[in-house]
């Protein structure tokens, strides 16, 4: 029976060990271009207050829910 779990951890190992590596290349991915996005939005922010251009407008994709209230929700009673 021994051996039986031997084989199973060593017929495991091979697949959870490739599947560490490209999560870890995913997530590393992933930082670095939402670190670039920041980035380059920081830039073209700087890059407009130079040239006295009012700051670009949000999407809605980019307002959070925290920061901007409901338009359909009425004042709080």
């Amino acid at each position: 029976m021994e051996s039986w779990w031997a084989n199973a951890i060593w017929s495991l190992t091979p697949s959870v060990l490739i599947g560490a590596f490209f999560w870890f290349v995913v997530r590393a991915i992933s930082r670095a271009d939402r670190t670039e996005r920041r980035v380059y939005k920081q830039i073209e922010d700087e890059e407009r207050a130079k040239a006295g251009l009012p700051p670009k407008r949000q999407t809605p994709e980019q307002s959070s829910p925290a920061t901007d209230p409901d338009p359909t929700e009425g004042p709080p009673q």
